[in-house]
């Protein structure tokens, strides 16, 4: 009884929801995506027995009779899937038996299975099996066998099918679907970012944390994500970077209490740090990837130029100036632009960055051996030095000095007893609170003071020089090499001497802010480098030698080092106007600049006050010879420095008479010597300038007026008139990338003159004069050619004739015969 009680107060499970058609359900097009997803996820729920659960769930608790009925049930499903494996054998064959209900019962044979064809042994088993009686344990462990086998016929025999049906329509019906799915997600994490960005943008502070977020999407393999992402973060941090550097609080500082806002802000601090540390990391990585190279570098040379004063630029530095010299013609404008930004705007950081970029790329130099591009070291000339640091603090301060003395002054003549107590006090009050706030200017202005500045400054021109100085001294030790070891060496990727021009240009730009001592040192060197042939007289070639321009390069910084010290240096230049007048020989156009031959020109010939006569007049033969072998730019720029020289010399103007004798010979060496290596032994007095006749027929009007008006120079005008036009305005308005000149054709000037000659400007030209003009020129060209066919039949009849006469000239023998023949026999008959 009480068993029974049990069993009837059994508590029954919780009702079931009631149930809804499939039909009815309706799914939305977000949740069919997730499901499409994450199908990997869901295969739990093929693997659920629902019977079980279903057993669990039902209203009613069962009682014996239902059990009896479910075992009676299961039975008879059994029965029936072994009749549907069995073969009904034909009734003729094999009689049948009748049972005692009265039915007949044909005898059958069972249906051999797939698995026991494939394998022997089982069918073995199968066979003792059913020679012998089974225990009911070994029934259970059969039919849970039969189970398996079934299961795993129906989930191999679907993907066989599946696997047949397929076709090339499937296939391409797949790949699309899988574009529209790569678009879709690129759509979707494209807003997803633009959403992130707009949040920060609007509310820094409570969504610091979606900035994980933005770089963990910097994750994805397809690369116009990751571009996406890396410069939507770059727009953030530029927009939300405050103006200090963030100091992370000490473990001291921590323990301290402090209010919520102080809590906030320090959490705001530190998770932007760590994510602006995350995000430079991961610019570091991509930077040595050819796919994201440019985009790194980008956004590394933004950041370092919109925020020089925040934390970790010391590795945006040195990972700018590491790419300066990248063969990447793209990254390495980038650099370059970038660094001369922080040296032109030194207020963002206070003069620090200039300080380190100077060593970073002087350490550069030293390790590559002078090999990089000429890029590299062209950003110097955006240095920027300040010759009057601290002048007006020093100025201010001497005032306050003689304030400070005409007020005791002042009070030893009242004879004033004592000061107020109270008015001391409150002054040394105010002076400590403008000492505090100018301290707290400076440190948030990064203006640091005169002293640092000088200090700062000193180490940025050491550092320049020593970079200027270490370049120079390796162009002298390869040229001076032997050239037996540079015939075997690579001249690098940039050419011999890649930093040679850029050095040369600033050690123009800085030799007021050179020491005097080390100025001898350096006109020594570009003596030598001058001075160094770039055709070698030996048998063997050195590919190391200096260009024309190079050459050229080192005559013009040493006049600007004695123009800037004219006061202090008594140094000859006599070497470098050798160099001037042979290097004028040598200029090819093509190869060399002429825009440094022109400064060169202007330089060391139209600026020199004090030149020699002979010198003077041997460059002026030599620029004349020179204006007939190029340009229309070297040429203009050759004559307005001849025109000058002349001016400038009345002597020369001798040059410009037609004597009988070859010119006025005034000067020591009778006869001209055009090849000679100094102006002074050329002997140009003893010439004349007719090139200049030559040059008033050059094709351009403006040349040809030029030489025009220098032939027709007075020798015996004293006052002159110099010319407002330099060679380098010459050059730059002659030359071929400037000019815009054509030359007008003969029909066209023929036209203009029959115009003129009607009297109607815009007449036109009739067809009766172009056919006489023709007519008129055949019958020239027929007389010339008559002229020389005549003179070539001259010249035939008069060689056949010369010919013919030294044949018959007669020898000695003969002329002897022939005065003994009147001798003859005959002639004594007649006596």
């Amino acid at each position: 009884m009480g068993k029974n009680c049990r069993k009837d107060k059994a508590i029954p499970p919780p009702q079931l929801p009631p149930e809804v058609r499939e039909e009815e359900i309706e799914f939305s097009d977000e949740d069919v995506k997730y499901v499409e997803e994450n199908k990997d996820y869901a295969r739990f729920v093929s693997r659920i027995d629902t019977t079980a659960i279903n057993r669990q769930c039902v209203g009613e608790a069962k009682t014996v009779e239902d059990k009896y009925e479910e075992e009676r049930s299961k039975k008879k499903v059994q029965q029936e899937e072994k009749e549907s494996n069995e073969i009904q054998v034909d009734p003729v064959d094999v009689l049948p038996v009748k049972t005692l209900d009265g039915k007949l019962h044909f005898r059958t044979v069972t249906k051999k299975s797939k698995l026991a064809e494939a394998d022997p042994e089982e069918a073995e088993e199968d066979v003792l099996e059913d020679e012998h009686i089974l225990n009911k344990s070994q029934r259970r462990a059969k039919a849970k066998k039969s189970k398996k086998e079934a299961k795993k016929q129906e989930t191999e025999v679907p993907e066989e099918i599946i696997q047949e049906e397929e076709t090339p329509q499937a296939a391409v019906l797949a790949e699309v679907k899988e574009e529209l799915s790569a678009e879709e997600s690129f759509e979707n994490k494209k807003n997803r970012l633009a959403e992130l960005g707009m949040l920060l943008l609007s509310d820094p502070e409570a969504n610091i944390r979606s900035l994980k977020e933005m770089l963990d999407i910097s994750k994805d393999e397809n690369a116009k994500i990751v571009k996406l992402c890396l410069l939507s973060v770059l727009a953030v941090f530029k927009d939300i970077i405050p103006g200090y550097r963030i100091r992370l609080p000490t473990d001291k500082e921590l323990e301290m209490k402090v209010s919520k806002e102080v809590k906030k802000t320090r959490f705001y601090e530190s998770t932007l740090l760590k994510a602006y540390k995350s995000y430079l990391q991961k610019l570091m990585a991509f930077e040595r990837q050819s796919v994201y190279n440019q985009v790194a570098n980008r956004c590394i040379c933004t950041l370092l130029d919109a925020k020089p004063h925040f934390n970790f630029r010391d590795n945006l530095l040195t990972a700018v100036v590491r790419n300066i010299s990248s063969p990447d013609e793209v990254v390495r404008r980038l650099c370059c632009s970038t660094i001369r930004s922080l040296f032109s705007n030194e207020g963002k950081h206070g003069g620090e960055l200039t300080v380190q970029a100077v060593r970073l790329i002087a350490d550069q130099v030293k390790s590559q051996n002078c090999q990089l591009h000429p890029n590299s070291i062209e950003v110097f000339m955006s240095i920027r030095f300040d010759e009057d640091i601290g002048k007006r603090d020093r100025e201010e301060a001497n005032k306050k000095k003689f304030k400070k003395n005409d007020k005791r002054n002042n009070q030893e003549e009242q004879n004033q007893a004592q000061e107020n107590e109270r008015k001391k006090s409150k002054r040394e009050m105010m002076s400590k609170i403008r000492d505090e706030v100018n301290a707290d200017y400076r440190g948030v202005t990064f203006e640091p003071d005169a002293m640092e500045r000088r200090k700062m400054q000193t180490e940025t021109l050491s550092a320049v020089f020593e970079t200027y100085f270490r370049i120079l001294r390796k162009t002298m030790f390869s040229v001076g090499e032997s050239t037996e070891e540079d015939t075997t060496l690579n001249p690098g990727a940039f050419g011999p001497h890649p930093l040679l021009a850029p050095c040369l240009d600033g050690l123009g730009k800085f030799t007021q802010q050179l020491d005097l001592d080390y100025i001898g040192d350096l006109m020594n060197y570009l003596k030598k480098l001058a001075s160094s042939s770039s055709v070698s007289t030996t048998k063997k070639k050195n590919s190391k030698l200096l260009t024309v321009s190079e050459r050229l390069r080192c005559c013009l910084v040493a006049f600007k080092v004695m123009r800037s010290n004219l006061n202090a240096l008594n140094v000859d230049l006599q070497d470098f106007f050798v160099q001037l007048y042979n290097l004028l020989l040598e200029y090819r156009p093509g190869r060399d600049s002429g825009e440094v031959l022109a400064e060169s020109l202007k330089i060391m010939l139209c600026d020199d006050r004090h030149q020699d006569m002979q010198k003077a007049a041997a460059f002026v033969k030599r620029l004349a010879t020179f204006a007939l072998c190029f340009g229309c730019a070297e040429s203009m720029s050759a004559l307005v420095t001849l025109k000058n020289l002349l001016q400038r010399n009345v002597k020369c103007r001798n040059l410009l008479e037609n004597d009988a004798g070859g010119g006025s010979v005034s000067g020591s060496i009778a006869k001209y010597q055009p090849y000679a290596t100094d102006p002074n032994l050329s002997g140009a007095f003893a010439s004349v300038l007719w090139e200049l006749n030559l040059l008033t027929k050059h094709y351009h009007p403006a040349i040809s007026t030029m030489a025009g008006t220098i032939s027709n120079m007075n020798t015996s005008q004293n006052q002159t008139f110099l010319s407002a036009v330099t060679p380098q305005q010459a050059f730059a308005d002659y030359s071929l990338l400037k000019e815009s000149f054509e030359p007008k054709s003969e029909s066209r000037k023929l036209n203009n003159k029959r115009k003129r000659e009607s009297g109607g400007e815009g007449e036109d030209v009739p067809e009766t004069d172009m056919v006489e003009l023709k007519k008129k020129l055949k019958e020239n060209f027929t007389i010339l050619r008559g002229i020389k066919v005549d003179e070539r039949v001259r010249m035939e009849f008069e060689k056949k004739k010369q010919s013919n006469m030294a044949k018959k000239k007669p020898t000695k023998k003969q002329s002897n015969v022939e005065k003994k023949k009147p001798k003859s026999p005959k002639s004594k008959k007649k006596f």
